[in-house]
């Protein structure tokens, strides 16, 4: 049987709401029917990013109203690209405000303003029911990357780089035996800052231009790169908690000049990445492939800064492979939204940390 769904996704970065619509069927297959971010506006934004870390309860419950209308909006304008086809379910992960591996995990975005909006059942709130089981109630994606993206004949290295960097190794064969996954720290979060810092009103370094024309400054890389979670072994998972405008102002105050900064940031985002896949993955030479996606893919000096690090490997951007790799997320939380209403489990607990697999999420009815 197959059905028609959006999946959406705002990430760290706070740019905007990607949308995919998505056919999904038994087997599991996955189609990218369409795709379009949209971004928010300056105002919004700010306020976003504003009380990411220090919002008070009056203004995390109105912006709980407010991301469920945008989102809302955004999928509305999605079913105008089905082509006349019903949509069945909208699979929100929302916005995440606070995330604390174990403990609590806060996403907003209110799906019962987005079942309004939109006329049809919703499933969010992934993240909860795998940290009530023990997990960390992340990566997520994971699950994704092992039954739709995976290699055939031998394993796969799948990274992706949003605000924060993740990634899943995937090895030969079928089904989530062996798959590792994990958050390997930065991934844009802290380029966007320096940005956004060195250069009010811009949101991001352009393919990574500024970066390029920097050095970084290899006492503080060296320094960052001994953070304590790039030494705990996964299961594992962060956020901006961590790598966010604490770290930002500390390469700031050493790296006063901005490309200097930017490309300070661009070479701990890189080696971290390398540094943990090459600490806590076995990886076989015949599966020496990283196939890379989300933001990072558009910043040039990132990429090639990556190459550097996994010389003799093969890296190829998601696009290549599948569709646009900064669909991803939304794909992948599309496709587990229909997991949850097909009583799948969604988390792969060595990912995760969780006791058990479960189903997650929660399903707002149309």
């Amino acid at each position: 049987m197959t059905v028609l769904a959006v999946g959406l996704m705002s990430g760290t970065s706070a740019d905007g709401i990607d949308a995919a619509l998505v056919e999904l069927s038994d087997g599991p297959g996955v189609r990218l029917v369409a795709f379009e971010t949209f971004p928010y506006n300056d105002e919004f934004r700010n306020t976003i990013l504003e009380n990411t870390e220090h919002g008070s309860v009056e203004t995390l419950a109105r912006l709980d109203m407010d991301l469920g209308l945008e989102l809302g909006r955004a999928a509305s304008a999605m079913f105008d690209r089905a082509e006349g086809r019903k949509v069945d379910f909208v699979a929100s992960h929302g916005h995440t405000f606070w995330h604390e591996p174990g403990r609590a995990s806060l996403q907003l975005g209110n799906p019962q303003v987005i079942a309004e909006c939109c006329g049809v059942t919703v499933v969010s709130g992934f993240r909860s029911r795998d940290i009530a089981a023990g997990g960390q109630g992340a990566p997520l994606v994971p699950i994704a990357d092992a039954l739709l993206f995976r290699a055939r004949g031998s394993g796969r290295v799948l990274l992706n780089i949003g605000g924060i960097a993740n990634v899943t190794w995937v090895p030969a064969g079928d089904g989530l035996n062996g798959v590792t996954a994990f958050d390997t720290g930065p991934g844009m979060v802290l380029i966007d800052l320096m940005v956004r810092h060195f250069h009010p009103g811009r949101r991001f370094d352009k393919g990574g231009a500024m970066a390029s024309r920097g050095r970084s400054d290899s006492r503080l890389l060296e320094r960052l790169l001994e953070h304590p979670y790039f030494q705990v072994p996964p299961p594992k998972s962060t956020g901006r908690e961590l790598f966010g405008t604490r770290m930002a102002k500390e390469i700031i105050e050493c790296a006063p000049r901005a490309a200097d900064a930017l490309r300070t940031a661009v070479e701990l985002t890189a080696r971290s990445i390398a540094g943990q896949v090459h600490r806590w993955v076995d990886v076989p030479e015949n599966s020496r492939e990283l196939v890379v996606s989300g933001g990072g893919c558009h910043n040039k000096t990132l990429v090639q800064c990556l190459e550097n690090e996994f010389r003799g490997w093969r890296v190829r951007m998601f696009t290549e492979l599948f569709f646009d790799g900064d669909a991803k997320e939304a794909v992948a939380f599309a496709f587990l939204g229909w997991l949850t209403l097909n009583h799948r489990p969604g988390n792969i607990p060595a990912a995760t940390g969780a006791g058990a697999p479960r189903v997650l999420g929660t399903v707002t009815p149309a």
